[in-house]
């Protein structure tokens, strides 16, 4: 693909706004086109690991993003009576995979990585589709309500459904459900001291875990038919499965109003694209692996397609053949970790809980290999951070 400027960025969450800043920072005349009318997110928090965090550091805002973050410490998985099964070691997973696992708000990524692109490199309120894909001899065209625009590079970063995704590869069946829904609030609880901590449970699961900030990111998750909402309100039905789960869960619930709690199904592609590019268009994020949060890998992800697709912008080629292998197999251990955590017989439970106690007993650093050739990844090219990720104190 020969030398360009133009690139459209269809979609201004996470993966769009990290790709545009990355293609902007390598020289290219960039546009982000939201179809909403601003550019705050709708969602709760995100755990960066140290792949997505040395992808911030190429961006120059790694350093930065560690000092805004909550930085994860000491703590492991529970039963819902709250016997611990397992501890995690903070510092162990810092020196195994080079870097801290870091907590903070969704809106905090959101605004640094739109703070990177110049004043009129956003678009908001502006519905965009894709009109041709291009090929080596002519641009791709992106239609808008004010025009058609001509690209050298198309960026899809709509996200679950997109329609970028849809023009390229109209035989793709698309996302599937995965098999259960999720909560999520991020509120001051007034009061509530705990150790960070995933609960396990038959069917159901919950976290909780503290923001730099001082308040409180909790997350639950139920396997329930699709489409499904409580009758009364949400908060209602996380009292209804929750409430009787140990400290802190009833007090992060009753903490909560109505209006802080979010709820949506999880869906991800089961079947894995072709490619992550079809003549100028790639896509990344969720557009091209959405997976489940299992391994709190999504957002991760899509920051490291961000900087890769950077690398390979005038190969795009190259880029599938650097992301698609790696997401798929990313995408598959988070099916794969759901199945585990969201097991629903009481026998099954039983086995987990069991096995899990007894491996973190004998062996804690094997719980920890989860994350091998997830957590470890570097981007290929070097960051512009004057200092890279490590396993230092703050």
């Amino acid at each position: 693909m020969a030398q360009s400027s133009r690139v459209v960025v269809i979609g201004g969450g996470i993966a769009g706004l990290a790709a545009a800043a990355a293609l902007h920072l390598a020289g290219r005349q960039v546009i982000v086109l939201e179809r909403a009318r601003s550019l705050e997110p709708v969602g709760a928090a995100i755990s960066l690991s140290p792949n997505a965090l040395r992808a911030l550091d190429v961006l120059g805002i790694g350093d930065a993003i560690r000092d805004l973050a909550a930085w994860q410490g000491d703590g492991g998985l529970r039963t819902p009576g709250g016997r611990w099964i397992a501890r995690t070691d903070a510092a162990a997973a810092a020196e195994r995979f080079g870097g801290p696992l870091v907590l903070l708000h969704r809106a905090t990524l959101i605004e640094r990585l739109a703070a990177l692109l110049p004043p009129d490199g956003v678009r908001t309120d502006t519905a965009a589709h894709l009109a041709d894909p291009g090929d080596a001899h002519r641009p791709a065209r992106v239609r808008t309500p004010d025009g058609e625009l001509e690209a050298d590079l198309v960026v899809g970063a709509d996200g679950l459904h997109s329609a970028v995704r849809r023009a390229l590869f109209p035989r793709h069946p698309g996302p599937v459900y995965s098999g259960f829904t999720t909560w999520r609030v991020v509120i001051p609880v007034p009061g509530a001291e705990f150790a960070a901590h995933e609960t396990w449970g038959r069917g159901r699961l919950w976290g909780t875990q503290p923001l730099e900030d001082g308040r409180v990111y909790a997350y639950a998750a139920a396997v329930t038919p699709a489409g499904q909402h409580a009758a009364d309100d949400e908060r209602a039905e996380l009292l209804r499965r929750f409430g009787g789960w140990h400290h802190p869960v009833p007090a992060v619930i009753e903490a909560a109003r109505p209006e802080d709690v979010l709820r949506h199904d999880v869906h991800h592609l089961a079947e894995p694209l072709p490619a992550h590019h079809r003549g100028r268009v790639a896509l990344l994020g969720d557009a091209a692996h959405a997976m489940p949060p299992t391994l709190g890998q999504g957002g991760n992800q899509a920051l490291e397609d961000a900087v890769v697709l950077a690398h390979h912008r005038d190969d795009l080629a190259a880029y599938t053949a650097a992301r698609l292998p790696r997401t798929t197999a990313v995408a598959r251990r988070a099916v794969r970790a759901a199945r585990l955590n969201m097991t629903g017989s009481r026998a099954g439970t039983a086995v987990r809980d069991t096995a899990l106690a007894a491996l973190s007993r004998a062996r804690p650093a094997l719980l920890l290999r989860g994350f091998d050739g997830i957590a470890d990844w570097r981007p290929p090219q070097p960051p512009y951070a004057a200092t890279q990720a490590g396993t230092g104190e703050r």
